[in-house]
């Protein structure tokens, strides 16, 4: 039996592949002057691509996406997401190369687009572009570690942006593989609060894996009830930096593992590809696949083929081909 070549042909069966979580806009813009770059810490990187996107025109932008696009239809993706910054550092030039590559590429492969705000949604400059950038995304993005001390505010302002807008809500939370955090218990009782059930996508979730076993399944009952999806993004986590805080021995991989038993929907995606957030990654949508079956112990075939296939189509709201 050779396993890959079963899983590649139930992808293809099922239409093929769907990579729900990149970030095109930023893609392939890794070079030798910020390749040093790449030992910064998440937190610090949120900066430093500040003065990328200032230097970034929407033709070279557009250039980078349609790379990453063409590499994503090579390998037989049907569907990809991606989220797009939109502040006042890259204003609204990135939004303007995602709709250009739409017109191009759209034929090709289904797009969504989920809005980055890389400086939260808080401050009122942030809320500004993110205000703007409403009636041109199909997702609303979130990441409320940025509004550190308002996360609550944060979720408030995303949930109640979609609802006025009928647009679905990726956020990504649970970044730091700490048991310090917990977003995703946050993050599905506001979905609950809402009335977002089945709008809701949680990305990453690592630290969830950090906590003892008693609270990760109160969790996934949670997310459970808020009806809340979930996005693995394995290559861009599995090189989280160590600490010497004690926690329950795990890897930082989302725990698909425990997730598809409980009953939640998990699809998965690339994140970033050669940047400064991830200067090795290509794009390989195999190798992502890997990467999460090998790192949750997780060999349930047809499970790993709804991952990589019809759990992204409802992931990002499009309905299957008949």
């Amino acid at each position: 039996m050779d396993p890959k070549s079963v899983v590649l042909a139930k992808i293809k069966a099922n239409g093929g592949w769907v990579n729900t979580h990149a970030h095109l806009d930023r893609a392939y813009t890794l070079n030798e002057e910020n390749f040093h770059q790449s030992y910064s810490f998440l937190k610090e990187k949120w900066h430093l691509v500040d003065e990328m996107k200032k230097a970034a025109t929407v033709d070279g932008i557009y250039r980078r996406m349609v790379k990453a696009t063409e590499s994503m239809i090579e390998q037989g993706a049907q569907a990809m997401g991606t989220f797009i910054d939109v502040d006042e550092k890259i204003e609204d030039r990135a939004l303007k190369a995602a709709h250009k590559l739409r017109d191009t590429h759209g034929s090709d492969i289904e797009m969504r687009f989920a809005c980055q705000v890389l400086k939260g949604v808080v401050n009122p400059k942030a809320r500004y572009w993110f205000d703007l950038a409403l009636d041109q995304v199909d997702i609303v993005g979130g990441l409320p570690a940025k509004d550190f001390g308002r996360e609550e505010e944060h979720l408030d302002i995303l949930m109640q942006a979609a609802k006025d807008n009928d647009l679905l809500v990726h956020v990504h939370v649970d970044q730091f593989n700490t048991d310090e955090e917990k977003e995703t218990e946050l993050l599905a009782r506001k979905t609950i609060e809402h009335g977002m059930q089945g709008k809701v996508t949680a990305v990453h979730c690592i630290s969830l894996a950090a906590h003892p076993r008693k609270y990760r399944e109160e969790v996934y009952a949670l997310c459970k009830e808020a009806d809340m999806h979930v996005i693995s993004c394995p290559t861009a986590w599995i090189d989280h930096n160590r600490t010497e805080r004690l926690a329950v021995s795990h890897n930082s991989i989302t725990p698909v593992d425990e997730m598809v038993p409980a009953g939640l929907t998990v699809a998965f995606g690339t994140d970033n590809i050669c940047d400064i957030y991830k200067p090795f990654s290509d794009g390989d949508l195999w190798t992502e696949l890997r990467v999460m079956l090998e790192a949750c112990h997780y060999y349930d075939v047809d499970n790993l083929v709804k991952i990589a296939t019809t759990n992204g189509l409802k992931v990002l709201g499009i309905d299957p081909k008949s």
